[in-house]
């Protein structure tokens, strides 16, 4: 029952992931289709991030009211009927009012699950679950991909939508397995709500979030301006660039899984440090005037990013109580997507008005501004 719930959860996870990568892979068609420019992509994607973050910071009086099971389920499915409303949309507005239901589904089961696997499985578990959100990133381009060589890109997003039901499927037959922790049930909606206010009262929260956004802020800008600064300043083709930069991607999932091994032994606190510092050094390695070492680094900062943030997110319970951890972790993931969202834009103006060469120093200011507040948690805590 225990390892047949903790599989629920991985699938659950794939199915958070499967979306994430979706927009990106089919944007140059879904463009021309609809006969607007390329930076109309970022209008969807921050409609999808400001639900992301409206339902992360309300996680915790949802969750209250209808615990992690129901909102995993129904979380799943807000996000299935969204998508299946992308393969309906024939205008570009539509793709922007299904974007609201997908951002506010996504929200709700990232909060939800990462605290439900902070308290009751171990590190690694927590490392493996993050993993198994980067096998889904990894399967939706795919399939995107020969639904643009076969078909259209409408059939892209309904054969993932179809995924997704499958999975809500899965998670109501599942529902009764949540009962091997049927004290946590009961906890989830006994335990008094903390809030925002509440949440940035206990001492270490602010620093803890300021380094969770800086982390994301890392981490979303290496993964979308990679095959620009590949292209841009080591001379490496599109077609090449574009391969190369997904080596993050390779190097994250790759990484979390292998942490999983680590962090138990490790801990938290330490496996956070030494995923900063490989992060650091492969930044240092992209700064090189060498292509393969720009290459090679990439692969590099996606390892030193595998294990930061579900050890960040496995650490809270710990830090600041059992009690607490479902409204902290629910502002984490609002502080995340703020990180996600609205820093590697900010990389894109410094990018064209001054130069993408600078990109090795804006990463290493977030990861060096990750490894202080984190610091600063840590001694907040009392670790």
């Amino acid at each position: 029952m225990y390892l047949l719930l903790l599989a629920v959860i991985y699938i659950a996870f794939i199915s958070l992931g499967l979306p994430d990568s979706l927009l990106g892979a089919a944007w140059p068609t879904i463009r021309t289709d609809f006969n607007v420019p390329l930076s109309y992509m970022g209008l969807i994607s921050m409609i999808i991030s400001g639900g992301t973050i409206i339902s992360g910071l309300m996680s915790e009086r949802i969750t209250k009211r209808f615990g992690t099971r129901g909102v995993t389920t129904v979380s799943v499915f807000l996000t299935a009927v969204a998508l299946f409303g992308f393969s309906t949309a024939t205008e570009f507005y539509q793709m922007c009012l299904w974007g609201i239901p997908y951002g506010l589904g996504a929200g709700a089961i990232d909060a939800a699950l990462n605290n439900y696997v902070a308290l009751h499985y171990n590190s690694r578990h927590m490392s493996w679950l993050h993993c198994f959100w980067g096998v889904g990133t990894i399967i939706s381009p795919y399939i995107m991909s020969y639904a643009l060589t076969h078909t259209v890109w409408t059939d892209g997003y309904r054969m993932v939508s179809y995924l997704q039901f499958g999975i809500v499927i899965v998670l109501i037959c599942a529902l009764p397995l949540w009962e091997i922790n049927k004290s946590a049930v009961e906890e989830e909606s006994n335990t008094k709500v903390l809030g925002i206010k509440g949440a940035l009262k206990i001492k270490g929260v602010p620093y803890l979030l300021m380094g969770f956004l800086s982390y994301c802020a890392a981490e979303a800008t290496a993964m979308l301006w990679a095959s620009s600064y590949l292209e841009g300043t080591r001379g490496v083709p599109k077609e090449e660039a574009a391969a190369f930069g997904s080596m993050f991607f390779i190097g994250i999932t790759a990484g979390r899984f292998l942490s999983g091994f680590l962090s138990d032994r490790l801990g938290d606190n330490k496996m956070i440090r030494l995923g900063t510092g490989i992060a650091l050094f492969g930044v240092c390695c992209i700064a090189l005037p060498l292509k393969i070492t720009a290459i090679v680094g990439f692969i590099i900062i996606g390892l030193g990013c595998a294990p930061v943030y579900p050890c960040i997110i496995h650490s809270t319970p710990k830090n600041f109580g059992t009690e607490n951890s479902q409204g902290i972790i629910g502002i984490q993931m609002a502080s995340a997507y703020v990180g996600s969202t609205f820093m590697p834009p900010v990389f894109g103006l410094i990018a064209n008005h001054i130069s993408l060469k600078l990109m090795p120093v804006y990463l290493a200011f977030f990861l060096i501004l990750l490894f202080v507040m984190i610091s600063k948690t840590e001694k907040a805590c009392g670790n």
